[in-house]
């Protein structure tokens, strides 16, 4: 449960903000105690300082440095977990409440599936209902849910039941497509989950009215990644539960389009699978039919997310689709690139990637983009198949990804392509370590904004 109390009237303490620009006059303006407490203190407003007002009962408030610059949802990341247990505080005047809001709920969160909570969080009373933030900070707990789930208690049917339910709180259509009917429909896909006895499936929500553009979502779906029989070393398998980050994420932003009832046509496609190691896995140097017909040569069979989108952008496409975007946690380059906390936005229609970078900066959610240059196609040459799933060259990994992918999607058809990490090696205000909806807020921002029709 998130921890905002929506009753106006109920008894809380203040929170104030203030920046080291404006901290004189704020502390002009404080009773003469609390200004001494705060000036012997030492008290700066440096980015995320807090300090606890003294009262005659106790306790009486709070103050909040923001630091140089405009307030972040981040500022008030760790408020949940820092001020004391249990405690209800509400903003003071003129502190942005849905900003504050989405921050202190986004580092309220913890994973609580295995273990209980160590401690409750304090909560912020809202004056108002901010049901935007508190969508997103519901869609964030529950894909983090997701991504942190170990992939014993996760396999490809939960994941796509995960979709089904999504649809039943919605009014949706779900369709889920598994044994010969997924090897017939989305053979990539069946071909790289034949390893694992826990069989792969394709999940397709579909919301919306038919008067409305459709806007497609795809979503790697790989619920544990071995790496196949190009197996993994220890530390690359560590975290492989997380390697359905991208199908999660979009789970997420489909309930948040959903429950804003945005202007589109939904169709949410998740392959769901597990890349294991088996007799029945694919092997180095098989070759594999898609969706579209095209042959692939297995280069690697640690490079499979790229397999499962292959389908389902060729079955994207096929849907006339206004708009089609993909998110997976594709490729070690990316973070090799542009580190942990960028996902790369790879598209050739400059006017969506010119929206979707000014979406994340406005959500606090940033992208960077990376370039799908052409001059490195030829690398995904095969001798005996259309094309290969990997290239020779070691360099580029995260561009010729996307040069895969871009194969599966007719020049005609707007795309976007988003490679991500879905996880936080680190806790930071509003950021605990573990699963992270990545490129979800900024993502719903640009829907509000870009011209489908």
């Amino acid at each position: 449960m998130l921890p905002l109390e929506q009753q106006p009237d109920a008894a809380s303490l203040p929170l104030f903000t203030t920046g080291r620009a404006d901290l004189a006059a704020f502390l002009a303006a404080r009773p003469p105690a609390q200004r001494a407490f705060l000036e012997a203190g030492g008290f700066t407003a440096a980015a995320g300082e807090l300090r606890l007002l003294p009262g005659g009962s106790g306790l009486s408030g709070a103050v909040l440095g923001l630091g140089e610059g405009a307030p972040s949802l981040w500022h008030y990341g760790a408020l949940a977990m820092t001020l004391p247990e249990g405690t209800l505080w509400h903003l003071h005047e003129p502190a942005p409440e849905a900003q504050a809001a989405l921050g202190w709920c986004l580092g309220a969160y913890r994973f609580t599936r295995y273990r209980a909570a160590t401690r409750r969080p304090a909560r912020l009373r809202l004056q108002s209902g901010q049901p935007e933030a508190i969508a997103a900070a519901e869609a964030t707990w529950r894909v983090r849910d997701l991504i942190n789930t170990p992939a014993a208690d996760l396999g490809p049917a939960d994941l796509a039941a995960e979709v089904a339910a999504l649809a039943a709180r919605h009014d949706a259509q779900v369709t889920r497509i598994a044994g010969e009917e997924l090897a017939s429909r989305f053979p990539a896909v069946a071909a790289v989950g034949q390893g694992s006895h826990r069989p792969p499936e394709v999940a397709i929500l579909q919301w919306g009215s038919a008067e409305h553009p459709l806007v497609a979502l795809c979503g790697k779906g790989v619920v544990f990644d071995t790496g196949g029989l190009d197996l993994k070393g220890p530390e690359g398998m560590r975290r492989m539960k997380k390697d359905m980050g991208g199908a999660a994420i979009l789970l997420g932003l489909a309930e948040m389009i959903m429950r804003a009832g945005l202007p589109v046509r939904l169709m949410l496609s998740l392959g769901c699978v597990e890349n294991a190691v088996s007799d029945r896995a694919l092997r180095p140097g098989d070759v594999i039919r898609t969706r579209s017909g095209r042959t692939v040569e297995i280069g690697n069979t640690d490079a499979e997310g790229r397999l499962v989108l292959a389908d389902l952008l060729c079955h994207a496409a096929e849907q006339k689709p206004a708009l089609v975007v993909d998110c997976a946690t594709l490729t070690g380059a990316a973070r090799v690139a542009l580190g942990p906390d960028l996902p790369a936005l790879f598209t050739t229609d400059e006017g969506l990637a010119s929206t979707l970078l000014a979406a994340g900066r406005s959500a606090e959610d940033p992208l960077w983009q990376l370039p799908i240059h052409a001059g490195y196609d030829s690398w995904l040459d095969s001798s005996v198949a259309t094309l290969n799933n990997v290239a020779p060259k070691p360099m580029a990994g995260a561009v010729v990804a996307a040069l895969f992918l871009k194969r599966f999607v007719p020049d005609n058809v707007r795309w976007a392509h988003l490679d991500l990490y879905a996880w936080n090696d680190t806790s930071r205000p509003g950021r605990p370590e573990g699963g992270e909806a990545q490129a979800m807020r900024a993502l719903f921002a640009a829907f509000r904004k870009f011209p489908l029709a």
